[in-house]
């Protein structure tokens, strides 16, 4: 093989890799921008795993990008390891389908019509229909699908160029020695391993297996070895995206090698006895690219099979290789939030909604145990108010460096909208943890001092604490639950709970002079009323973020005068309920 071969073959390989990666990419979005979401969301079972992963794969034509996105699933929580583990099974099938599609480029016509069907045309017609939906096309929609026929036909060349750069090699001794000595499983695994690490890439290592079996000097017997191989390097890039992950994130990535060493395992323990007793024949048939295909979609099919019973066992493998420096949970120091994700617009916003719905939860929780607080104080539950706080706290810096991140990416309008109404709100649920703090911080000066509220007093903080963890419970469940129907009612309770608060600092100052209430009771007093106006404000704030999300009504001020001060009918309807509701 001399030198200008050489260039040749790494050229083919070159324009190869680049023709899968625009193929690959172009599908991914003609599919549209939720399909790791539809992933994620859908390989609930270990079965839909498998099916996904192998559909997703067969999409993408990556069976490491499939990979490594169930690595970051799983690294932020959002995925189940056994989960993980059936959608990488999954993808490990599924990239076989790459080797049915080079086979096309090796179709060869005759004469006449049947010229049609050689390589050579086909490419070109696909060429130059890829051009021109790719160029000459307004929509963005033809834009991707002439990207994907761009792709294809650069593959195409590609591989023409390995098959012409390795054609004559068949016919030199030391070549056909070489492969012959393949015929050992164990030397061929290893050349297939280490070719396919090296190339970062199946598919590229499938396709020059195929281009060598051009030559006519390789068998399937031969064929077989290094097609095991290539799966067990095709690891080798979802390895690496373990660096920073968490422990389950780096039992994910683990779990690409394990499962393929032990498919290879099972498929040789199963093939090779088999072979010995029957001698199969066309081991030792001439390998070409229809046969590579055939039996590489064989290997991976018997793995999938094989170990699809094995999943559990294979998790237990995994935590028995990578073991948690301790049995204790770790602090809660915020979500995770994985940068892998930002290449992934739709998976990051899914996660960024995950994280923000849980601050959610942690206030709705702070506001609640804080108000408990009031009636039964304990520094157990003060405590937990605290943490909870601080938990806000890393949430809100977190989230909105992510975020800040995410609007750096081209996102669809959609998106866009919902990553700015997450900008919107993150500041307005940390507030609420902060304002429960202060509540929480009320009731132990409370305590402490031994504060004693008239009875007048004690039911109107109730009455006012109960419609303040209605409007809470309105308004971040309006929020969770994208319901901009229950977020409309948040302002007519808003209006109340400002005039119950008014209300209720004009009869603790009658208090004062007819002595029934203290100056002392009167700071602690007025502190608490602060904060239920505080708090229902920034509820206020979250049910206006959910209704501009719904309503496309970005003017905040705009609604507010709408509903508010012209005093519109549904405003009206629902203030008189509250007003009755919660009457002091």
């Amino acid at each position: 093989m001399d030198i200008q071969q050489i260039f040749r073959l790494l050229l083919g390989v070159t324009l190869f890799l680049f023709g899968m990666k625009l193929m690959g990419d172009g599908l991914k979005s003609v599919a549209g921008n939720k399909l790791e979401v539809f992933l994620f969301k859908l390989s609930n079972t270990t079965l839909k795993g498998v099916l996904l992963g192998t559909g997703v794969t067969a999409i993408i034509q990556s069976s490491c990008a499939t990979s490594v996105m169930a690595v970051g699933f799983v690294n932020s929580g959002m995925m189940k390891l056994k989960q993980a583990v059936s959608v990488i099974l999954g993808a490990i099938l599924g990239t076989s389908i790459t080797g049915w599609i080079i086979c096309l480029s090796y179709i060869e016509g005759a004469k006449g019509l049947a010229s049609l069907l050689s390589t050579t045309t086909l490419t070109a017609i696909v060429a130059v229909g890829g051009i021109v939906l790719y160029s000459f096309m307004k929509k963005q929609k033809s834009n991707r699908i002439g990207a994907i026929l761009m792709g294809f036909a650069v593959l195409m060349v590609g591989m023409s160029s390995m098959s012409a750069a390795v054609g004559t090699l068949g016919e030199t001794p030391f070549f056909r020695e070489t492969l012959s000595s393949l015929n050992n499983p164990l030397l061929g695994i290893l050349v297939g391993a280490v070719a396919t690490a090296v190339l970062q890439s199946a598919s590229a290592a499938v396709g020059i297996v195929q281009a060598l079996s051009v030559t006519g000097a390789m068998t399937l017997g031969a064929a077989l070895p290094l097609l095991m191989g290539v799966s067990i390097g095709a690891s080798a890039p979802v390895l690496l995206s373990a660096l920073g992950a968490n422990v389950n994130g780096r039992r994910t990535a683990l779990s690409y090698p394990v499962v393929s060493v032990l498919g290879t395992a099972i498929f040789c323990a199963i093939f090779y006895p088999l072979n010995a007793v029957f001698g199969f024949s066309f081991v030792s048939g001439a390998a070409s690219p229809f046969g590579v295909a055939a039996v590489n979609t064989l290997l991976r099919l018997t793995m999938a099979v094989f170990l699809f019973p094995l999943l559990g066992p294979i998790q237990r493998l995994l935590c028995a290789l990578i073991k948690k420096k301790g049995e204790e949970e770790e602090e809660d120091e915020g979500p995770v939030l994985e940068e892998r994700f930002l290449q992934h617009p739709a998976l990051a916003v899914e996660q960024s909604r995950d994280a923000i719905r849980a601050m959610a939860g942690h206030a709705r929780e702070a506001l609640s145990t804080a108000f408990g607080l009031l009636e039964d104080y304990s520094e157990e539950g003060f405590r937990k108010v605290s943490l909870l706080e601080a938990r806000g706290d890393r949430y809100e810096d977190k989230l909105g460096t992510y975020l800040i991140h995410l609007t750096g990416r081209a996102l669809p309008a959609e998106l866009n909208r919902e990553v700015s109404m997450f900008l919107h709100t993150l500041t307005d649920l940390e507030r609420l943890t902060d304002h429960a703090l202060n509540i929480a911080e009320s009731a132990k000066e409370i305590k402490e001092k031994d504060v004693r509220f008239s009875d007048d007093a004690v039911r109107e903080l109730r009455t006012t604490a109960s419609a303040v963890l209605r409007i809470t419970d309105d308004a971040l469940s309006a929020f969770t639950g994208n319901n901009d129907v229950l977020a409309l009612r948040v302002e007519p309770l808003e209006e109340w709970i400002d005039e119950l608060c008014d209300e209720m600092k004009n009869r603790h100052v009658s208090r004062l002079q007819t002595g029934e209430c203290t100056i002392e009771q009167g700071f602690v007093f007025n502190d608490l009323l602060t904060n239920f106006e505080r708090v229902s404000d920034h509820c206020s704030n979250i049910a206006i973020a959910v209704i501009e999300l719904q309503t496309d009504e970005y003017d905040a001020h705009a609604y507010l005068d709408r509903v508010k001060n012209r005093r519109t009918e549904d405003f009206e309807r629902h203030f008189e309920e509250y007003k009755k509701q919660y009457a002091i």
